[in-house]
């Protein structure tokens, strides 16, 4: 549904985005990911044809960007950081007069929007009186007011509260549920874990790319932690191929494998034979922002 290929931007001698090549597959979400300045809204103003690439080209709903954009941006709805309203008037004219900008002249169309988005009841009041929270769902509604089959969406819950926050991604994970496709833009590497499908790290160039256990794997293995009854006096002899690594921090026994569900019975069976009193076995959790950093620090040495 989405579709770029070696996607550049320079701005003079800087380059905001380098040679960036990505599909995002139909009812898909995919977090764009990177520090301030990696060319995550740049990417998103190239691919609604706000901005015109220095090269490469990008497609969405079968649409080439560079040449047809004015057949793209029917398919797209847009949230972005700071959406702007004509606060003087009420919620419901603001949805109708955006509404009417996409060939909406559907009164209803505007009705089930609102409803989708939770404003109905506050459909008279003027934008002026609504909290940032409440402001964000107005933003959802106008970019779905159209029903688009992509969503391009920058920073949606960046300064809500924590409770508007939860109510904007609950909408956002409703609207996976209807297939639609979404390209969101975050800092919240939490919110990008539990909503996205996969995410991609950005920093001018794509650094990574794929689920986040796919990346936590990538980047750390994976490592099971078996809690003792009592400490090894030394680090056991295991004499086990499928033992990549072992470290002994008191009583907890780290050791890396790459099939725990596999190998943890074989593995556990000897701890025993050796004398261990395991009290539990779990594989060590890991986060999505030990792999950003971990992926930053690798292309900062770069």
């Amino acid at each position: 549904m989405i579709r770029t290929v070696k996607l550049t931007r320079a701005f003079g001698p800087r380059l905001a985005v380098e040679d960036l090549t990505l599909e995002v597959e139909p009812g898909e979400m995919v977090a764009l990911l990177g520090p301030n300045g990696a060319g995550k809204t740049t990417t998103v103003r190239m691919l609604a044809g706000l901005l015109s690439p220095t090269s490469g080209e990008a497609w969405v709903a079968g649409h080439c960007v560079n040449k047809e954009p004015e057949k793209v941006r029917p398919q797209i709805g847009i949230v972005p950081e700071n959406p702007g309203f004509y606060k003087r008037l009420s919620v419901r004219a603001n949805l109708r007069f955006f509404a009417e900008l996409y060939g909406v002249r559907d009164g209803r169309r505007v009705e089930e929007t609102l409803d989708l988005v939770g404003l109905s009841q506050r459909a008279e009041e003027p934008v002026a009186t609504l909290s940032k929270g409440l402001r964000q769902r107005l933003a959802l509604a106008r970019a779905l007011v159209h029903d688009p089959p992509v969503l391009l969406l920058d920073e949606p819950t960046s300064g809500l509260d924590p409770e508007a926050a939860k109510e904007v991604r609950e909408l956002l994970a409703g609207l996976t549920q209807e297939k639609r496709t979404i390209l969101l833009c975050t800092h919240n590497l939490s919110e990008a874990e539990r909503l996205c499908h996969r995410v991609a790290l950005l920093k001018t160039r794509l650094v990574a790319l794929g689920t986040p256990e796919e990346l936590k794997r990538r980047i750390f293995g994976r490592r099971v932690v078996i809690t003792l009854q009592r400490p090894f006096p030394e680090l056991p002899q295991l004499g086990l191929p499928f033992v990549r690594e072992m470290h002994l921090d008191g009583k907890k026994l780290f050791v890396s494998v790459d099939e725990p569900e596999r190998h943890n019975p074989v593995l556990i069976r000897k701890l025993v034979e050796l004398g261990a009193e395991i009290v539990y076995v779990a594989e060590e959790a890991r986060t999505l922002e030990e792999v950003y950093l971990e992926l930053l620090e690798g292309e900062d040495a770069h």
